[in-house]
């Protein structure tokens, strides 16, 4: 894939005295695009909130741009002007893409009982391509684009866990850990969320990789019912759970602080011998209580798993669990 195809040209290649911010865009740019030529990447995060005053992330897709501003207030869910002003304007002398091409989301703190519900109707969907995989991406619909990026790392060392194997991908998103492993040679894996749209973007996913879905098996279902129920083991089992769902399909409502040790627990009886399980969470306040498993070895790999663009440590922790038994 040429590099006309990725990325665009800078069109500020020295420093500029009036914006920090553009400046920081620039290096971070500069270094990132090269890595994405040598590993045909062409999303990843150009600034994440690196200077305190300009507490922003701002991710590029492709030639387009997702400005992520954060707010504790509810009632606050526009940028502030200053913001606003400083980021359009360091895109525009940085690039200068059309105002259609950078796309804006507030992230607010929720309440406990409130959900992320679909934000408009527009059906802007394009491709981006991560390690060379292709994904479909919507920047406008839902608050999420279809891929989380920060977790790049993490679909890397599910699909080499999984190259020959079979592989179990609860709250599945949009299926990427699942078309990842299956292009690096899983022997099979079954893919499972309670969400429709998700699940339809899913098996998108794996068509536009030219994948067949006959090895690849979408599940539209409650996470907890199905492990519940499931009986097929499995050698390589993410669960990457959101921190708190509430769904009419659900009963209750989903907390990972609460719900993680059965979750981990079923996942482990579906495992096959010398299998392994990867859980993770975006939750901040999360607590992981080591003694609930005496039976596993339990390794945090959330360094691991951190991408290079993304700067803030703490956008995820992961760890990767044995049965003792299995590594004795």
């Amino acid at each position: 894939m040429a590099t006309s195809e990725f990325f665009l040209p800078l069109l500020l290649d020295q420093e500029d005295k009036t914006s920090p911010l553009a400046n920081c865009i620039r290096n971070n740019y500069r270094h990132l695009r090269k890595w994405g030529n040598r590993t045909k990447t062409n999303c990843f995060r150009i600034y994440d909130r690196d200077i305190k005053e300009y507490p922003l992330a701002i991710d590029f897709y492709d030639g387009r741009f997702c400005v992520h501003y954060f707010t504790s207030s509810r009632e606050e869910n526009e940028p502030r002007e200053d913001l606003y002003e400083a980021a359009m304007s360091a895109l525009t002398l940085l690039f200068n893409p059309p105002l259609k091409a950078i796309y804006w989301k507030a992230r607010i703190k929720r309440e406990r009982t409130e959900q992320y519900e679909k934000t408009d109707d527009t059906d802007e969907f394009f491709y981006v391509f991560e390690y060379g995989v292709r994904f479909i991406v919507n920047l406008t619909d839902y608050l999420d684009t279809g891929l989380f990026l920060d977790h790049r790392e993490t679909r890397q060392i599910v699909a080499k866990l999984a190259k020959g194997k079979r592989l179990l991908n609860l709250f599945a998103y949009t299926c990427s850990f699942s078309v990842h492993a299956s292009l690096q040679g899983a022997l099979f894996t079954k893919s499972v969320d309670l969400s429709n749209t998700y699940t339809e973007w899913g098996r998108e996913n794996f068509l536009t990789n030219d994948l067949s879905l006959k090895n690849n098996l979408i599940i539209r279902e409650d996470c907890l019912k199905f492990l519940e129920k499931e009986r097929t083991i499995y050698d390589v089992i993410v669960i990457d759970p959101p921190t708190i769902s509430r769904s009419k399909k659900m009963e209750g409502i989903f907390d990972v602080q609460e719900d993680y040790p059965f979750l981990i627990e079923r996942g482990l009886e579906l495992l096959a011998p010398g299998g392994t399980l990867i859980f993770s969470t975006n939750s901040r306040e999360f607590t992981f209580d080591k003694s609930l498993f005496e039976d596993c070895t339990i390794l945090d790999i959330s360094k691991k798993t951190i991408p290079l663009d993304f700067h803030n440590q703490k956008i995820h922790r992961a760890w990767q669990i044995f049965p003792k038994r299995e590594m004795d």
